[in-house]
């Protein structure tokens, strides 16, 4: 396993009909800039056409800038940035367009990775635990999509439809061309386009944590994050396959749940109404400045609640936004009617009726597409209907599965060694160092 820290993975970070970018030092005989696009199906570059085009360094002081790189893809902050990047650059077509992927190493994909997803100047604990998360990810998805490719016969079906309900989840196995892409729908990767004093932090955290994962049974975990999991954290088959694994378990995301108070059952709808119309004592409930300044980047705190939301609609509104979203029409929809939940109170089945038709659609991630221009902050909410629209009670920021990172920095302020942290989100799983 000793050479597992220095394997190269292939981050898919941009695909555009064409893309500028700058080599800064020497990658080869180039240095500049350049643009690439596509001709005849394959890439054009200096009056030249390639299957494959690769910029490989000269050394570790090179690095190249994409433009345009598009951040937040279909969530509420997406825009476009300029971004940094260390290690080699290639390109590839893809689906009509230009693919930029860029390679580098485990342990320098994950200093980014976390430096991108926070600010990073939060305690060295959290960024110990959030470096053994998502290192633990990464691996297991590379295992993934080994396991994958030993069995092309057997191709995985996310997308499942029937005349009254349509059942559908985004996972890595879409990322066939490269081992994980560089948006949120992954991990957040933006490269060393924010260095600072606190990329430093993150590199410590990653260094001094070099080659542990999470395991359960022998394997390394799916170890999944969101921002928020609103007081409850979920299971795994609410947002992906009906796949359950023990150490991603519904629980409270508290230091205890109160004695002479019943843990609610969330997946029961009345329960479900009760705690996301409340806003109970979590990790994750802190309007603490200081906390979710070391957490959230500043795009990430346009967001003003999470914990607690709420959001309305006219019928003529959601109706267009559904149509517009997934490409369904309704004709005017008039109810919206959870028919099941999670652990969490997220519903991972919704039924939309409309004076068209009825459908029920699923699973998390497309519940919250169809309700929001973007993605709506997360699917445990409950309805509330009047005689103009509706208006939607949410709870929590993403999909709730496994570590909340609001809640994780939380319990970082409060003196939680950064293992005692990872057990509290991941409660059967071991940490191993592989490396």
């Amino acid at each position: 396993m000793g050479s597992t820290s220095q394997k190269t993975i292939e981050v898919g970070i941009l695909l555009a009909d064409s893309v500028s970018f700058q080599l800064e030092g020497n990658f080869g005989r180039y240095s500049g800039s350049y643009e690439v696009s596509l001709k005849e199906n394959r890439l054009f570059f200096e009056g030249m056409l390639y299957d494959t085009l690769c910029f490989a360094p000269d050394s570790q002081a090179c690095s190249f800038v994409l433009n345009d790189v598009v951040i937040g893809i279909d969530f509420h902050w997406e825009r476009k940035e300029d971004e940094r990047f260390k290690g080699a650059l290639r390109f590839i077509p893809e689906k009509g367009k230009v693919r930029a992927i860029n390679s580098l190493s485990v342990e320098d994909y994950l200093i980014s990775v976390i430096a991108s997803e926070m600010s990073a100047t939060s305690t060295p604990e959290y960024l110990k635990a959030h470096a053994v998360i998502s290192r633990s990810w990464l691996l297991s998805q590379i295992e993934k999509k080994h396991n994958l490719q030993k069995q092309e016969a057997v191709r995985f079906n996310s997308d499942l439809r029937t005349s009254d309900e349509w059942i559908k989840w985004w996972d890595r196995e879409d990322h066939d061309l490269f081992d994980v892409c560089a948006d949120d729908h992954c991990q957040r990767y933006q490269g060393i386009t924010r260095p600072s004093l606190a990329f430093e932090s993150v590199k410590k955290a990653v260094e001094g944590t070099c080659g542990e994962v999470l395991t359960s049974d022998g394997t390394i975990c799916d170890a999944r994050f969101s921002k928020c999991c609103g007081g409850f954290m979920e299971t795994f088959p609410t947002s992906w396959e009906s796949v359950e694994y023990s150490y991603l378990q519904g629980n409270y995301d508290g230091e205890s749940f109160p004695e002479d108070i019943p843990v609610p059952d969330l997946t029961q709808p009345v329960q479900a109404e009760v705690w996301i119309r409340s806003e109970p004592p979590a990790f994750c409930n802190t309007a603490d400045e200081t906390v979710l300044s070391q957490v959230l980047n500043s795009y990430d705190r346009e967001t003003k609640s999470f914990y607690r939301w709420k959001v309305k609609y006219t019928f003529e509104e959601v109706s267009d936004l559904v149509r517009r979203r997934i490409g369904e029409d309704f004709g005017l929809i008039t109810d919206l009617i959870p028919v099941e939940r999670g652990k969490s109170g997220r519903i991972c089945r919704l039924k939309i009726v409309g004076t068209h038709k009825a459908l029920v659609i699923g699973k998390d991630l497309l519940i919250r597409k169809a309700l929001s221009e973007s993605h709506l902050y997360s699917s445990a909410f409950v309805v509330e209907k009047n005689s103009k629209g509706f208006t939607l009670f949410g709870a929590g920021w993403g999909h709730g599965v496994g570590f909340c990172q609001i809640g994780g920095a939380v319990m970082a302020s409060k003196g939680y060694p950064y293992k005692d942290i990872l057990k509290h989100y991941f409660p059967t799983a071991g940490i191993e160092k592989i490396y």
